[in-house]
């Protein structure tokens, strides 16, 4: 069986890659619960048909979010709702990092 053969059953989805910048020292975005829960709320929305990938860089002060799907419109919009929630929770100041909730005025 020739490697043309194993790939023809492959899909490939769409697959959108954010980079977030942030100050080191700022705190940890991704322990958030905010955050977890839009990414929470996204994995669930593309089930078994997409995935999603939130880290923080090893080489530079950046959170990667990546988002693959069937659709790319929404792949799109998933992967800027998780950017957003990111950029959201480094806009506060650091000890609301530390919280569990977010202030009530986000």
């Amino acid at each position: 069986m020739s490697l043309h053969d194993l790939c023809s059953g492959m899909k490939m989805f769409p697959q959108l890659l954010v980079n977030v910048r942030f100050t080191e020292g700022s705190g940890n975005p991704l322990e958030n619960e905010h955050v977890k829960a839009v990414t929470a709320e996204v994995e669930a929305a593309l089930g078994k048909r997409g995935r999603v990938l939130l880290r923080k860089s090893g080489t530079e002060p950046l959170i990667r979010v990546m988002v693959e799907g069937e659709h790319e419109d929404q792949v799109h919009e998933f992967a800027h709702r998780i950017a957003e929630a990111v950029k959201s929770v480094l806009a506060l100041p650091a000890k609301w990092l530390k919280r569990r909730r977010l202030p009530p005025f986000l």
